[in-house]
């Protein structure tokens, strides 16, 4: 039975794709041109520096800078290094340098669950210029930005106590820097595996969206209510189109930049799938991110 219910799923779904290729083949085409523009260009440069800095110690120095705030949440200060890139480049960069220090037995599977909780950064280049551009406004897009990176503090203050894991001495890495040349070949293999992923996988949800608002009888806000927990950069396009308040829309975009998107959650899980880091405290996190973040940038937009 479960068999036959999936093959009838993926049939009504290849009827539609048939049927309305057209909006398909656009969506797809919108999709590689997100991927091509805005992930490649902000995200790539970031993987491979962060292998190359992991590889010459870069992780000792910002434990030493950071030491404090990573004690306000409890965890070690190696960890500060994933904060601080993952600020830089954005999602779903934190699971990619978490997994980095993770390898390289710097943090072990219950620090590296903890981490994901408070790394959940979108890439500021993409705040700003995406929502800039959609709403013709950038105080909005940076009032998004600064609750969307205050709240993953935030976050970060709740799960204190989750796992805790804070050292009192400070610990150096053990790591023997590499030939440059064998790090930077390695870090540009996996960045290129991870960017495919990350086009596999916004091109799929993107696409679901697309069957998804086709099949059913969805009115505007239904429709870009669904795209963005499906896609984000999809579901803020949609929610920029809506006839509703500026303050609204506000609202809305943050929250889907905060959860994410189904679309970074399947990217995470698929990075961190060899290891025992655990996924399931990431999504409540993010859920919880969605909402604390919603609800701030709801009642300050006023004053702005």
């Amino acid at each position: 039975m479960k068999k036959i219910i999936i093959i009838t799923i993926l049939l009504i779904i290849s009827y539609e794709t048939l049927f309305y290729s057209n909006e398909i083949i656009n969506s797809i085409r919108f999709s590689f041109d997100i991927w091509k523009n805005n992930v490649v260009p902000s995200i790539m440069p970031f993987f491979i520096l962060s292998s190359l800095l992991i590889n010459y110690g870069f992780v000792d120095i910002t434990s030493n800078i950071f030491r404090p705030l990573m004690y306000l949440f409890g965890i070690k200060s190696n960890v500060s290094f994933i904060f601080v890139m993952s600020m830089l480049s954005g999602f779903p960069s934190s699971s990619k340098y978490i997994k980095n220090l993770y390898d390289n037995n710097l943090i072990d599977d219950s620090i590296s669950t903890k981490a994901l909780l408070f790394t959940h950064f979108s890439n500021p280049l993409f705040i700003i210029g995406t929502i800039s551009s959609l709403i013709n406004s950038k105080k909005y897009a940076v009032l998004i930005l600064i609750i969307h990176y205050v709240t993953n503090i935030i976050i970060g203050i709740i799960f204190r106590n989750y796992k805790y894991s804070y050292e009192v001495n400070n610990t150096k890495s053990n790591i023997k820097p590499d030939y440059i040349g064998n790090v930077l070949t390695k870090s540009i293999k996996e960045s290129i595996d991870i960017l495919l992923l990350i086009l596999g996988s916004i091109v799929t949800f993107t696409y679901l969206s697309t069957i998804i608002n086709n099949m059913f009888s969805l009115n505007n806000i239904e429709s870009s209510i669904i795209t963005g927990i499906l896609e984000i950069t999809q579901g803020l396009k949609y929610v920029s189109m809506l006839s509703i308040s500026l303050r609204i829309k506000i609202t809305l975009m943050t929250m889907f930049i905060s959860f994410g998107g189904l679309s970074i959650h399947i990217q995470v899980s698929s990075i961190i799938k060899d290891t025992n880091i655990k996924y399931i405290p990431y999504l409540i996190a993010r859920i919880i991110h969605m909402a604390i973040s919603g609800i701030l940038v709801y009642f300050i937009f006023p004053y702005i």
